[in-house]
């Protein structure tokens, strides 16, 4: 190649991002009123300081020689953050949630700071399934009990009749505070319908590609406390300090793992689970435990019952290899399954007569994707809506659609809005715009803002810009701030940038991270360049990634180069792809043409044509003309206007004026391929 090589651009941008939604909840009709058993008795609720950390939902250990059932608590690096937020909680309400994986020691630790904090404060403890509804009433007529309300796994509470937004707000009005746990992948499985809407790529809009996660509202106005699985040295040394001999055993012999999850016992039986599987002698024992794990993974709530189990493990058997494994009977399989491991616990969990569950540890343990027949039998023995819910939100988030659509459909021609809304979401994902269009519709005319909001953004798509300016302006009116955004957005990009500018202030004064990365955009494009660089840094000192890599662009246009560097290594190192390609630039501009290929690679290696560009113009001034050539064809055949041109230079320069013409003409005609 010669000088006039064509790099792809100075700076790849990112662009203003929408907001769809997708943060409701199932539900069918609501009960009328009465009064919950857990409700009726508020006297006989226990104090916290007479409350028992099993009784809790903390994890066994083994017993002590003393006889005692757990072992003492060693503090946690995260106590202080922890009481702090509860204090806070008992003085003005609100939830404090505690997330880290299964056995980590977040029910433990959670209990310990209450029992602290709060020993006068009675203990609500709602049994899984109850209707929270009522209970901020029940509360409220109790007039100064003082009261903590305790969630353990906090996904058995979310959905309807649950722990709702408007449930959890009535709580902070009465200054209740509500203090639960939650175990690593609920929470991220809960939490995912916050995020996955937002579309970078679109200029205006893009159609909604989230499920309306369960319970996310509620996950947003929590507090929210990490609790790491491993042990830091500071705890390590508190716990050495210790002369109990179940924590002496497990700072001796804990290896890779944590010390509570050393001893609930969780990695023996997640390694005994994982043996049983694949050796001759407990087969049919190990399909049992693989049953219940895998319905828990499919969404279905245990427990389950011994038919249910019974059904399922034996396509579980015959996967694993059946008769070759020389599987035993059924009631030692069962006897297997249930035996108690180091006196802690087992890997199906007896809850009452007949019905079991998994140990929490093994279904987060499991990395095998679910079998799309597991999910359809979980469906097929979910007995009522929100069980149904459960399985077809599952489904949805491994991209099992029709499964998804299996389980929702129904509550939808119901008449539910919220599954109206899940199924439009779907049929929007899946193609079938029309039929997601109508449904939109339906979800709109039933008055939830998801419908509207959503119908505008595939109305937007499809250039029907004033129905959809219209239905953004209804929701925005009803103070929707994601409506505000994509009406800013609409505006923007219909030229009308000072009505743009006045909505995405409005959306920023109340909070919204979008709107600050889209105002500094707008400013950016008028030369406003201060008071974007403020709004860029404000955006991304709250994670948006956007807004890190679209001020690195500002700061290197400024000859910051050194600012700038660092802010494209650390959107590059969370994944953005355009930091990558445009760190990439800047060190080949500095001169160190090692390190920007290492990231053109990366880039060409994820599908970044550009990079695969700049990558081949590198590699042809170090006289590796082959790969380059290779490279240009790769970009060139996809499409990428500068590779075409490169490669014309290429040809010219290796004697192939003719070849090098003909795809000159070629690209002139329009006829490039792809």
């Amino acid at each position: 190649m010669t000088g006039d090589n064509h790099i792809s651009g100075g700076e790849q941008r990112d662009v203003i991002q929408a907001q769809s939604i997708g943060s409701v909840t199932f539900g069918g009709e609501r009960a009328g009123p009465q009064r919950q058993r857990y409700l009726q008795d508020p006297d006989h609720w226990p104090r916290a300081r007479d409350w028992d950390a099993l009784t809790a939902g903390a994890h066994r250990a083994r017993p002590g020689e003393d006889g005692s059932k757990l072992p003492p608590y060693v503090a946690r690096d995260v106590d202080e953050e922890l009481r702090g937020r509860i204090r806070e909680a008992a003085e003005e309400g609100g939830l404090v949630l505690i997330v880290g994986d299964s056995t980590a020691g977040k029910t433990r630790a959670a209990f310990e700071a209450v029992r602290e904090l709060l020993p006068g404060y009675r203990v609500l403890a709602p049994p899984v399934g109850a209707r929270l509804r009522p209970a901020p009433e029940v509360l409220e007529g109790c007039g100064g009990l003082r009261c903590v309300v305790w969630l353990d796994d906090l996904e058995q509470y979310l959905g309807p009749e649950g722990l709702e937004p408007e449930v959890l707000a009535e709580f902070v009005r009465l200054r209740v505070p509500v203090v639960a746990t939650m175990r690593l992948k609920p929470y991220e499985t809960f939490s995912a319908g916050e995020e996955d809407g937002a579309d970078a790529g679109g200029a205006a809009g893009g159609a909604a590609q989230s499920w309306a996660g369960l319970g996310a509202r509620v996950l947003r106005m929590a507090e929210v406390v990490d609790l790491e699985r491993l042990w830091s040295e500071g705890e390590m040394s508190r716990a050495g300090d210790s002369d109990d001999s179940r924590i002496a055993d497990a700072v001796a012999h804990h290896g890779t793992y944590g010390i509570a999850e050393y001893m609930a016992a969780g990695p023996v039986l997640l390694r005994e689970w994982q043996r049983a599987r694949r050796a001759c002698g407990h087969a049919r024992g190990a399909a049992l435990v693989t049953a219940a794990v895998d319905l828990s993974r499919a969404g279905l709530r245990g427990p389950y019952s011994r038919g249910l189990l019974v059904e399922v493990h034996e396509r579980c058997l015959a996967d694993a290899g059946g008769s070759v494994l020389r599987p035993e009977g059924i009631e030692e399989a069962f006897a297997w399954a249930s035996r108690v491991r180091l006196g802690v616990t087992s890997p199906l969990v007896p809850v009452r007569e007949g019905w079991w569950s998994a140990f929490d540890y093994l279904v987060d343990g499991a990395e095998v994707a679910v079998p799309e027949w597991v999910r359809e039998t979980a469906l097929a023995h979910a007995s009522h809506d929100n069980e149904r819910a459960g399985v077809a939100t599952s489904a949805y988030r491994a991209g099992v659609f029709h499964v998804a659509e299996a389980g929702v459909r129904p509550l939808a021609d119901k008449g539910n809005r919220q599954a109206i809304f899940n199924l439009a979401i779907l049929l929007d994902r899946s193609g079938r715009a029309e039929e997601a269009e109508a449904l939109y519709r339906q979800a709109h005319e039933k008055g939830h803002p998801g419908g509207t909001i959503n119908l505008a953004i595939l109305l937007s798509q499809t250039d029907r810009t004033e129905e959809a300016e219209t239905l953004y302006r209804q929701a925005h009116e009803k103070g929707h701030l994601d409506a505000t955004i994509n009406l800013a957005n609409l505006l923007a990009k219909a030229g009308r940038a000072e009505e743009a500018e006045l909505l995405y202030r409005q959306a920023h004064e109340k909070g919204h991270l979008n709107a600050a990365y889209n105002l500094a955009l707008l400013l950016s494009h008028t030369d406003r360049t201060e008071e974007a660089e403020a709004l860029y840094r404000h955006a991304h000192n709250g994670g948006e990634l956007n807004a890190t890599h679209n001020l690195a662009n500002l700061l290197s246009e400024a000859d910051r180069t050194e600012e700038a560097e660092a802010l494209y290594r650390h959107a590059h190192e969370n994944g953005h792809l355009n930091a990558t390609f445009n760190l990439a630039n800047l060190l080949n501009r500095l001169g160190r043409t090692e390190e920007a290929e290492t990231l053109y690679r990366h880039g060409h290696d994820h599908g970044d044509l550009s990079a695969t560009n700049n990558l081949a113009v590198l590699l042809s001034k170090t006289n590796r003309t082959e790969e380059a050539e290779a490279l240009c064809r790769h970009a060139h055949n996809k499409g990428h206007p500068n590779a075409t041109r490169n490669l014309a230079l290429l040809l010219d320069r290796t004697g192939r004026p003719e070849e090098a013409e003909a795809i000159r003409r070629e690209a002139a005609a329009g006829n490039t391929p792809d």
